[in-house]
């Protein structure tokens, strides 16, 4: 089926073919007309385009999930009331993570394990990196060469606080894992 806006259709007619014939392009159609309510909703609650974009990437998996579940009478809005909830959990969870970091005893600052002085020592460093796995290379990178704290790296990654940290603690154990093995394969 050719790609058709349907501009001639309301939201409900859109909602009422969607529901007759299961045809997810009406569906489609009624999500993209209103990302960008959706996106200025996501902007005026948090503040983040980034933060607003994922935001809105998860109201429209909602809709999808929950839209056969409901009589809906008027879609914008209840799209909106679903905006607005997602948001405020967005917030909810925000708070959670300062809360958090507020409760933790120490935080480990980057200084806290100096770099390797010694090319060769840099050489290993560098391979042990590109062994680990995504998340302890992505959490360990941004916390040692690009300086960020616990919860600027789990607003970027938007992994937990508790997952930045275990994912630095095991990434540091396995570089230096990996690093041992390296030099020993170096002595044979």
């Amino acid at each position: 089926m050719e790609k058709n806006n349907y501009p001639e259709l309301s939201d409900q007619d859109l909602l009422d073919r969607y529901f007759l014939t299961k045809d997810s392009q009406y569906l489609g159609v009624l999500l993209e007309r209103h990302t960008l309510l959706l996106y200025g909703i996501c902007m005026k609650y948090l503040k983040n385009a980034e933060e607003a974009r994922d935001t809105v990437q998860r109201v429209m998996l909602k809709v999808i999930e929950e839209v056969g579940k409901y009589k809906i009478d008027y879609f914008r809005s209840w799209m909106y009331m679903i905006a607005v909830n997602c948001c405020h959990m967005q917030l909810r969870s925000r708070q959670r993570l300062f809360r958090e970091v507020a409760e933790t005893d120490k935080v480990i600052t980057p200084e806290d394990s100096p770099a390797p002085d010694e090319p060769e020592e840099m050489e290993l460093l560098f391979n042990a990196m590109n062994q680990l796995k995504t998340a302890q290379k992505v959490c360990l990178r941004k916390f040692y060469l690009e300086k960020l704290s616990y919860i600027e790296i789990a607003r970027e990654t938007r992994y937990t606080l508790n997952e930045v940290k275990t994912h630095i603690q095991n990434g540091k154990r396995n570089l230096k894992i990996l690093m041992e093995r390296e030099r020993t394969k170096g002595e044979k």
